[in-house]
């Protein structure tokens, strides 16, 4: 039996990316000699080097939402000659469909959605009472469909070599004899998942009277919170907001021994380090999209108003957020 070529249409955001790679674990399980290459933006090629099931990552030009129909077109006829088996969907749109679809790939697997009929001819219809975190309506995919119970979901992990960790060592100068706590205080999403400066801050100074290392990271929106949180810690943090490629925060990042992270793509990346996380809910569902590490502590409120999943608290009060204090983030650490 010739070994299959998968090609898997990925996805748009940091977290979903870690996520995927538990349906990328879960197909080389199911064989090994497999050839898995995901579709995916230019930007996640730097998680996408780091797993080692991937064989190749083939980049869609086409930015989040945007249709070009006649680009998605030309890029499944140019990946004709791969003679891909299977094809994967991650997305649901419909135009997520077309490059697979004018690719000539026999089978192409994903979820019902905006009519996909004819683009999918091995779809499968969600069940989200059944499938209820984000993983396992990936790693489903890669069985039959119908099936009664959720599947089996392995937890992502980064392949990061001693070079890779020694280059971003030398390039930022760090030192490495002090314990590091990583503060990932952004969130792309949204205020509605984002900690309070002056708590990151309180937790700061904390490990900073211990002797630890504190930095900053994060993309450049989060640089006026981490400025914020550095300025109440006497510049003492070492602030790595929109200075780092996502490959050297990784690189960098495995080395903490601590990360504190809202609902992010930095916590989950953090979470597919095997790093210990210490991860915030406020506005979203720790149980939809949980960081998949079992060192991993979840700290989640669980008030009326929560999980609302909007981008701003529509009460005005951020309580499911304000009332996680730092003490409680500094215990979990400890513990």
């Amino acid at each position: 039996m010739k070994s299959s070529r998968i090609l898997i249409v990925g996805a748009s955001w940091i977290g979903d990316m870690v996520m995927a790679q538990s349906l990328f674990i879960t197909l080389k399980r199911q064989q090994p000699s497999g050839q898995i290459d995901v579709l995916a933006p230019k930007w996640t090629f730097a998680l996408l080097e780091r797993m080692p099931e991937v064989s190749q990552a083939i980049e869609m030009p086409l930015g989040h939402g945007k249709l070009g129909l006649i680009a998605r077109i030309t890029l499944g006829k140019q990946l004709r000659d791969n003679h891909y088996d299977q094809a994967i969907l991650l997305p649901n749109s419909w135009k997520s469909a077309l490059t697979p679809f004018f690719a000539n790939i026999p089978l192409r697997t994903g979820y019902v959605g905006e009519c996909r009929w004819g683009l999918l001819n091995n779809s499968h219809r969600l069940n989200k009472k059944l499938l209820t975190q984000t993983v396992q309506r990936f790693v489903a995919l890669a069985y039959p469909k119908n099936r009664s119970k959720p599947p089996e979901c392995p937890i992502p992990y980064f392949n990061i070599s001693v070079n890779q960790q020694q280059q971003v060592i030398r390039q930022f100068k760090i030192n490495t004899k002090h314990k590091i706590l990583v503060l990932c205080p952004g969130a792309e999403y949204g205020s509605a998942k984002r900690w309070l400066p002056n708590y990151f801050s309180e937790v700061a100074n904390h490990y900073l009277n211990q002797n630890w290392q504190v930095w900053l990271m994060g993309s450049n929106k989060d640089k006026k919170v981490a400025q914020e949180i550095n300025q109440q810690t006497h510049h003492l943090c070492q602030n790595f907001t929109g200075l780092t490629s996502i490959a050297a925060a990784m690189d960098l990042m495995s080395l903490a021994t601590a990360v504190v992270a809202n609902d992010s793509g930095l916590m989950h990346i953090a979470a597919g380090l095997g790093k210990k996380v210490i991860a915030l809910y406020g506005s979203s569902d720790p149980n939809f999209t949980p960081p998949l590490n079992k060192a991993a502590k979840i700290i989640y409120l669980k008030l009326s108003c929560s999980p609302c999943f909007k981008r701003e608290c529509p009460l005005g009060h951020l309580d499911c957020l304000t009332g996680i204090k730092p003490k409680q983030v500094i215990e979990a650490i400890r513990s």
